[in-house]
Parts: C-alpha cells; sequence; structure tokens
C-alpha cells in the first residue's frame, strides 16, 4: 500500500488524461492561493466557505461545540470577503457533506486562525483517513498544502470516491475558513 500511496503527489494536470476526471471536474475552480505563491486552481468544498446560506444549503455535521462564529479570513479568497467561520475547540469536529474525489483531487487547503490545532482527514464510507495536523498561530494564515488519500480512493472506486472531509480541534480554540481541494494537485 505505502507504494500507492507515493503516487498520491505525482498526479499533475498533464497527468490527469490518465484518469476519468469528467464526473468530478465539474465544480468552479479558483486560484485562492496566488497571493502565497501557490498558482493551483482549486473547487471550494461544499458549504466550505462557513457562510450561513451556503452552509444552510451545504450543512456540515457539528459535534463536540464546533459552531459557526463571526469572523472570517480578511483575503476574500473566495472571491467575496465573508462575515463567519468554523470555530472548532478542542474536541470539537466538523464533517462537510460528500463530494466527489478522484485521482485528480490529491490535496486539501484552507485558512486557520486564533489559536490551537486542527487533525484533517477525509472520511470513506465511515472510515477515517488522516491527512494532516495544522496549527493556528493567532492571525488568519493560509494552510499548507495537505496531501490526501483522495487519489488512491478514486483509483480503488473505479475512478471516482465519495468522501467527506473532517476537521477536528485538537487544542486551544482554532477558526477555520474557506475550505478547497486542488483537483489537479502539483506537477
Amino acid at each position: 500500500m505505502s507504494a500507492a500511496v507515493l503516487l498520491v503527489p505525482t498526479i499533475s494536470a498533464a497527468q490527469a488524461h490518465l484518469t476519468d476526471l469528467g464526473t468530478c471536474s465539474s465544480v468552479a475552480l479558483s486560484q485562492p492561493f496566488t497571493p502565497w505563491g501557490d498558482p493551483s486552481s482549486y473547487a471550494l468544498a461544499p458549504g466550505g466557505n462557513f457562510e450561513s446560506s451556503d452552509f444552510a444549503s451545504s450543512p456540515w455535521t457539528l459535534t463536540g461545540g464546533a459552531q459557526l462564529v463571526s469572523g472570517s479570513e480578511p483575503f476574500a479568497a473566495t472571491g467575496t470577503l465573508g462575515t463567519s467561520s468554523l470555530s472548532l475547540p478542542a474536541g470539537a469536529s466538523a464533517e462537510s457533506p460528500t463530494t466527489c474525489v478522484d485521482a485528480g483531487y490529491p490535496t486539501v487547503r484552507f485558512f486557520i486562525g486564533g489559536t490551537g490545532s486542527v487533525a484533517v482527514s477525509l472520511v470513506d464510507n465511515g472510515v477515517v483517513i488522516p491527512t494532516g495536523i495544522v496549527a493556528a498561530a493567532g492571525s488568519w494564515t493560509p494552510t499548507p498544502a495537505l496531501i490526501t488519500s483522495a487519489p488512491l480512493l478514486g483509483l480503488l472506486s473505479g475512478g471516482t470516491a465519495q468522501v467527506s472531509l473532517e476537521v477536528t480541534g485538537l487544542t486551544g480554540s482554532p477558526q477555520v475558513d474557506d475550505m478547497f481541494v486542488d483537483p489537479w494537485g502539483r506537477g
């Protein structure tokens, strides 16, 4: 299995023709992290801007004190300056609605503020697959790109898989905002 996982970061737009991206590539793409040296195109996760109107139509499952709060990343990464974000005190978690992934969706990236840390995972049919841990250091900052197992899940599922994102507060009381998945990867 480790050999397959090593393939994850090598998938790029140039290699996307090797997989069936047709069923997962219908969402709008943007380049929200260009100011931080990342020109990759990303798709906003369902309800991932945490604005009340969008969140109502694509609600996340919130547990352990996770909640929408006032305050948003100040960079307008979605194209519009938001007014809310997701608070994740230690022990709280939030799980997105399912979304389609395939071999072309290898990373997730978002903004984090406040203090503390969060764990990020993919959930596939109830199985939680760790992706990484991100620390907040006060002001809003973009996270590094976290490599997911989405390409492997897509390949093992005949081309695509329906997964959700899960964020869990580990320490402190961090806030997350504007969660994106990268449908083309690096390369």
